[in-house]
């Protein structure tokens, strides 16, 4: 037959070179001792009966050959007489007790046939011996009256190499006792098969732990060969902690444990989380059981964050510090360790009571800060490298684990430094200056502008009294604006020095910031770190040059600003007022000022009086026009009449102010 059946010339083959190899010639005669085709049955039944006691007990020789061999008749040595040989007498019938003893065996024979027949069903895994391969069949002897046969593909791995050979031992499942070929065909993937359901049944009721090789990703987790049997293992159950990479397992041998199974169904779950959990569990225990703070320990990278790592110590994990990997300072963990990597350790702090433990790595290692005062002593000159800037200054690494902090007022002489990163940026070399060093609050104060000379100190020597300068204003205030002459010198123009003669209440009204202004120096303060300007002092007196060009008796034009109790301020020229006193507005008598000139009119004013220390002008209005008027003019000197002092004139002011707001 085809591929149903066996091909009955190559499998007879098969087992006729396994029968010739198991009968051996009689050493003797020389003859082919074989036993008949019953012995023949007999031999295999009572392989089959020795396979289902003794499975693991390699096939023994037959009982019909032992028989045939216990029962052969040797023959007779040739007799002598006298030197000569005589023939042998001829045999004589065999008596009736030996025939009816060949009788009795033969009946046993027959009956240990139907009984071993009897005993192999159909379904039955049993034990065979491979006696036999061909091109498309595995001949196995399984102890019947026949060898059975086992598809080759069944003994084929993956490769397509052969795993079984000659002599070797295997369980089958019969599938038929006899085709019509009359082999008994056998299944090895089905014994198999249900030798793997047996063994996860026993598995799962006794909780114990098998092992299994992860085939592929499936949808919710993974797909795991257990003895030959698919198995779901989701993806809640791959480890105690949530697994991204599922990947990764293909093809790996992992241990699992089965916590779902049904036969009908062919559905297998098992979870490789439950194994993990009762390993880490007794690790845990043995762990907590001697660990204390101070000790140290070793263990494996399990995980990494951005604030630190855990650290497994068996069982149990434990942090490990970012601040606590490197007395330097780093950006991120994975600077200094990676996944997997196993390191020594030392317990900081232990919590028993909530399992957490805090572990450190640079605790191991010489402390740096012990020996800073020696080693960098207060003003000498250092090289680092900007590793951070925040906004009150820049760090500097000095050596690794040693950093020092230049403040945002000791990076340069300038006071308008708004942030180190307008100086500075990370990753810079720079020179600096110790300041202070205190190892026992671990601080190291640096300065980067002590690396030059303090500008203010050369100050008089660049620059003195009375010097021209130009600059750039800084910043306006309420008192005067800050002009910068260079950098870190900074000089401040009062609101009175900026001009002579316009009434200016703010500076901005007259100066705006990052304007470039021209200036004099009129005050040089080393120790107070201070420098006065002035911007007016660029032009003449106003004042000095009105009374140089100008004498009493000289008529002028004027426009009455605004009025006093005594009088009425006149403007002349711009910054130059003068007073007309009440008495010499008209020729009237006039009580209020009001009553005889309006703010805005402008008039023809005779210049009574000039008082250059004072910085007085007395008007006249009535005067202009008339000749010497002796009595008048003599009585105006003398008295003081319609004469004020600028203390006079500013309290006015103030009363005139105060009023309108009253009257609002």
């Amino acid at each position: 037959m085809a591929t149903e059946n066996l091909n009955q010339s190559g499998v007879s083959a098969a087992a006729d070179g396994a029968r010739e190899e198991a009968t051996p010639l009689d050493n003797n005669t020389g003859q082919d001792p074989a036993a008949p085709k019953a012995d023949a049955a007999a031999d295999s039944s009572e392989q089959s009966q020795t396979s289902d006691h003794n499975p693991d007990a390699a096939v023994a020789s037959s009982p019909a050959t032992e028989a045939a061999g216990d029962s052969e008749v040797k023959p007779a040595a040739p007799e002598t007489a006298g030197g000569l040989e005589t023939s042998s007498p001829p045999a004589e019938p065999a008596s009736d007790s030996e025939a009816s003893g060949a009788q009795d065996f033969s009946s046993m024979l027959e009956n240990y046939e139907k009984e071993s027949a009897a005993s192999k069903q159909e379904g039955e895994i049993v034990r065979g011996l491979v006696v036999g391969i061909t091109d498309q069949f595995v001949l196995v002897d399984i102890g019947y009256k026949s060898e059975g046969v086992v598809a080759r593909e069944e003994f084929v791995d993956r490769q397509g190499n052969l795993i079984v050979s000659r002599g070797d031992q295997v369980d089958v499942l019969i599938k038929s006792l006899e085709n019509q070929d009359g082999y008994a065909v056998l299944s090895r993937a089905a014994a198999v098969q249900v030798q793997s359901w047996d063994r996860l049944r026993h598995a799962h009721q006794t909780h114990e732990n098998i092992k299994g090789r992860v085939v592929e990703r499936i949808k919710g987790g993974l797909k795991v060969d257990v003895e030959g049997i698919g198995a779901f293992l989701p993806g809640s159950q791959i480890d105690v902690r949530p697994v991204r990479n599922l990947e990764s397992f293909i093809n790996q041998e992992i241990e699992v444990r089965v916590i779902k199974l049904n036969r009908k169904r062919g559905n297998v779950v098992v979870s490789r989380k439950a194994v993990l959990e009762e390993s880490s569990g007794k690790k845990k225990a043995e762990t907590l059981a001697n660990i204390e703070e101070g000790v140290v320990l070793e263990g494996a990278v399990k995980n990494i964050t951005d604030y630190g790592a855990f650290i497994d110590l068996g069982g149990i994990d434990g942090l490990l510090h970012i601040i606590d990997m490197s007395w330097g300072r780093i950006q991120s963990p994975t600077d200094i360790i990676k996944v997997g990597d196993t390191l020594q350790v030392k317990v900081l702090k232990f919590d028993p009571e909530r399992e957490r433990i805090s572990l450190g790595y640079k605790q191991l290692l010489p402390d740096p800060w012990q020996s800073v005062a020696e080693r960098f002593p207060r003003g000498m000159h250092i090289r680092g490298k900007i590793v951070s800037l925040t906004d009150y200054g820049a760090f500097i690494e000095i050596e690794p684990g040693i950093e020092g902090l230049v403040h945002v007022t000791e990076m340069t002489w300038s006071k308008r430094l708004k942030h180190p990163s307008k100086l500075l940026a990370i990753g810079q070399d720079v020179e600096a200056v110790v300041l202070e060093a205190d190892p026992n609050s671990r601080r190291i104060s640096l300065g980067l502008k002590q690396v030059t000379q303090d500008p203010w100190e050369t100050l008089p020597v660049r620059y003195h009294i009375g010097s021209r300068v130009s600059g750039k204003v800084r910043s306006l205030t309420d008192f005067g604006a800050f002009v910068e002459i260079e950098d870190g010198i900074d000089g401040l123009v009062h609101v009175s020095d900026i001009s002579w003669t316009k009434r200016i209440k703010h500076p901005s009204d007259v100066l705006k910031k990052g304007q470039q202004v021209d200036a004099v120096i009129t005050n040089i303060d080393v120790d107070g770190r201070r420098l006065s300007l002035s911007i007016k002092d660029l032009e003449p007196n106003a004042w000095d040059r009105f009374f140089e060009t100008h004498r009493p008796g000289n008529v002028v034009k004027g426009k009455v600003v605004r009025f006093a109790n005594f009088g009425a301020f006149v403007e002349i020229e711009e910054g130059i007022e003068g007073l007309c006193h009440v008495s010499e507005l008209s020729d009237n008598r006039v009580e209020k000022p009001e009553d005889a000139v309006k703010v805005g009119q402008v008039l023809p004013f005779k210049i009574l009086k000039l008082d250059p220390s004072q910085k007085k002008i007395g008007l006249s209005a009535r005067a202009v026009g008339k000749e010497d008027e002796p009595t008048e003019e003599r009585n105006y000197h003398e008295t003081g009449s319609g004469m004020a002092t600028l203390g006079d004139m500013f309290k006015n002011l103030q009363r005139t102010t105060e009023s309108s707001e009253g009257e609002e």
